[in-house]
């Protein structure tokens, strides 16, 4: 992506899950470091959807800062949360999109239908392009024609080519014939936007495992897969994400609609539950808006 979130960034769409952290800052206030200001920020965490394993994990790690500083008053606590936070998502350190310069690189987007995919694959070929790389979108989604009409329009107004199939069709049919082209072409990245029908789950998951060969069978072309998750969704996602990070082998996470009703803690649930990385983020819905992920913006942005 062209840029990091910055902190600016952030103050806007994670201010419903700044809020609570904004009002426990006023009750700690001139206020003794007590059991009761532990039970008050772990309340807060959970509000932020932060979820119970890892608020646990926080506390007893902020807990040992704090003895360790000597802190007494609650007040200084709001700094050493913001650097826990930062430091335990710095434990996933590759937020890199990778590519394989001087061929086709792909990127799968996977994810339940709703969340963003395409809109996403839409924001991605846009910055690409803007850098100076071909760009091809494909609709690997055969079986919703608005999916591919809506990656159309996208692509008409972006100006960047998309490949689909016939309605029905094999999308890893399609997926392999957008391959063939994109090597006629030059392209320099392909991105497919896939299937998301989870009430056919098992159809569903063994489709996109075939995609995934497929893409496969061209040597180094796969560099990404993608999992769209609406931060909407809460704790309620990460079921749901788990499918398919275990079918398909997901390298990183796109998170959309942070700017809606998100908590924004989720991500920290998401990093500790899928064990992969926040790679990207959207924040508005200009193509503009999907940025690249910075763990020491977010925990600033948050912790406000």
């Amino acid at each position: 992506m062209s840029r990091s979130a910055s902190d600016s960034d952030l103050d806007e769409p994670l201010g419903r899950s700044r809020a609570p952290f904004r009002r426990l800052r006023e009750r700690w206030h001139a206020r003794h470091l007590d059991e009761e200001t532990w039970d008050d920020l772990e309340e807060t965490l959970l509000l932020a959807d932060v979820g119970m394993p890892t608020t646990t994990r926080l506390l007893d790690a902020l807990r040992d800062r704090a003895r360790h500083a000597g802190i007494r008053d609650a007040d200084d606590l709001a700094p050493l949360l913001e650097a826990e936070i930062t430091d335990e998502l710095a434990e996933q350190p590759d937020r890199v999109l990778h590519t394989n310069p001087g061929q086709a690189s792909v990127w799968l987007l996977v994810g339940v239908n709703g969340v963003g995919k395409t809109t996403t694959a839409a924001k991605l070929a846009d910055a690409h392009q803007k850098r100076g790389e071909r760009v091809l979108l494909v609709a690997a989604d055969t079986f919703r024609a608005a999916a591919a009409d809506q990656l159309e329009s996208w692509g008409d107004r972006i100006g960047v080519a998309v490949l689909r199939g016939q309605e029905g069709g094999d999308p890893a049919s399609v997926v392999f014939d957008a391959l063939q082209a994109a090597g006629a072409r030059g392209v320099d990245l392909v991105l497919v936007d896939t299937a998301g029908r989870m009430h056919t789950k098992r159809n569903l998951m063994e489709e996109l495992k075939k995609i995934r060969r497929v893409v496969e069978r061209f040597p180094e072309a796969l560099t990404e897969v993608l999992l769209v998750l609406d931060a909407t969704t809460g704790q309620n996602g990460l079921v749901q994400a788990r499918e398919f990070t275990d079918a398909v082998g997901v390298t990183g996470v796109a998170l959309t609609k942070l700017d809606g009703t998100a908590k924004g803690g989720i991500v920290l649930a998401v990093e500790a539950e899928l064990g992969v990385p926040v790679k990207l983020i959207g924040v508005g819905e200009s193509a503009a808006d999907l940025v690249a992920f910075d763990p020491a913006a977010f925990a600033a942005a948050l912790v406000g």
